[in-house]
């Protein structure tokens, strides 16, 4: 005998309650005449920035500076006012087989059937068994997600000396976190010739809070019966190896976007970013389904995925009038030093992608570096830009440089010079 299940039927139904499907909300609530309904998995909506107490959040889109929760709060707040539902304890599991939302809650089970559907599910950190650490398997492993879950919503200790996978910008964070829960950094590794974060908490980092980075380097074992007892760090350009004595680990960056819905729904993954292949406007191959924030770009800060969600919102908006179009267009390919640029694929005449910059990854450091486009083996475009592309942050690239690919043109390709 099956379990029964409630049927709903909203206008738009948005898969998590972070930044970017919080924003969508609030801006389709207000134009859309059915229900606007938010699935959030966690008990409270708001998405990462819940825990992260530090300063530094809503400067893109709010215009104002903000910490975390304050940020999360207010996007929350704004939401419900607009006239969004935001249900959370509700875990979407999969799809139903004419392409609702199958949603497990505490009170049961449920369908979702939508006219449209926002994938807005963000994005983790790569944890340790996925990097492949050998060693112990000791308690105070972490990465920063739980760290900051456990320190500011469980108000849990989280040990005396740490050490830190990872010098992004997402590292600091973890040194902030640790720092409020009486834990000591004593160690920052990456595996680059530079930091990866910005200068502008790279070096107030090193000095105010007293953190040393090791450049070229990587945890090659975690060590420890129960609790971390140390680390053996090799030195990538010698071969050297050396131990450092702490209690906790935490393993920062390496992104990978919460792909399972896009995965179960058959959706073309992109190599680069893990995650769905999207157009500028955000529209996946499925019409009426898409997605945006840290799901389509791994990652960028929380204020950027709340401009996805309006991007992705007047998407939706354009779909229900009827003047979206047939998505497709010209298809965007990555360069070495490139991992992935983001949106994937080139609307020609559209609206381009949010905040007028398409996202990219680069693996190596580049200062000011010249981007190129190449289209059919032809230059179509070529511009210096002032600020560098380097590995563990978003590289922006301007959105004009597509202006004058061909829509029948063929694949654009983009590298640097």
């Amino acid at each position: 005998m099956s379990t029964p299940r409630t049927r709903l039927t909203p206008e738009v139904a948005i898969v998590g309650g972070g930044p970017a499907g919080l924003r969508a909300a609030s801006e389709l609530a207000q134009s859309v005449s059915g229900d606007v309904l938010v699935l959030e998995r966690e008990h409270e909506a708001g998405g990462i920035p819940r825990h992260c107490a530090h300063t530094g959040f809503g400067i893109r889109d709010l215009h104002r500076v903000l910490n975390g929760p304050d940020y999360a709060r207010r996007l929350v707040r704004a939401t419900e006012a607009a006239g969004a539902v935001i249900r959370t304890d509700a875990m979407v599991t999969g799809w139903t087989g004419d392409g609702g939302l199958e949603v497990t809650t505490p009170a049961g089970l449920a369908q979702v059937h939508a006219k449209a559907i926002v994938l807005a599910t963000g994005a983790r950190e790569r944890p340790r068994t996925a990097r492949m650490i050998p060693g112990d398997r000791p308690d105070g492993v972490y990465t920063t997600g739980m760290l900051q879950n456990l320190v500011h919503l469980h108000h849990r200790e989280a040990g005396t000396r740490a050490v830190i996978v990872g010098s992004e910008l997402v590292s600091w964070s973890a040194v902030l976190t640790l720092r409020h829960a009486g834990c000591r950094t004593v160690l920052m590794t990456s595996e680059h010739r530079r930091p990866e974060a910005y200068a502008a908490f790279t070096v107030p980092g090193r000095l105010g809070l007293r953190v040393p980075v090791r450049t070229r380097t990587r945890v090659a074992r975690v060590i420890g019966k129960g609790r971390v007892e140390a680390v053996e760090i090799e030195h990538l350009d010698s071969g050297s190896r050396d131990v450092v004595e702490c209690d906790t680990v935490v393993f920062t960056g390496d992104w990978i976007p919460d792909n399972e819905l896009v995965r179960a729904a058959g959706l073309p993954l992109d190599g680069g970013t893990c995650g769905p292949v999207v157009d500028s406007e955000l529209r996946t191959a499925r019409p009426g389904l898409f997605a945006a924030g840290n799901v389509v770009h791994p990652v960028d800060t929380a204020d950027v995925a709340a401009l996805d969600g309006v991007q992705v919102a007047t998407s939706v908006l354009e779909h229900f009038a009827g003047r979206a179009g047939e998505s497709g267009g010209v298809r965007i390919v990555a360069d070495e030093p490139l991992r992935w640029v983001s949106p994937m694929v080139h609307t020609p005449g559209g609206r381009g992608p949010t905040r007028g910059r398409l996202l990219a990854w680069a693996d190596t450091y580049r200062p000011f570096p010249r981007v190129t486009v190449r289209q059919a083996g032809e230059v179509i475009a070529r511009r210096r830009v002032p600020w560098p592309a380097a590995p563990g942050r978003v590289f922006r690239i301007p959105g004009e440089l597509l202006d004058a690919a061909r829509p029948d043109g063929g694949e654009l390709r983009i590298s640097l010079g």
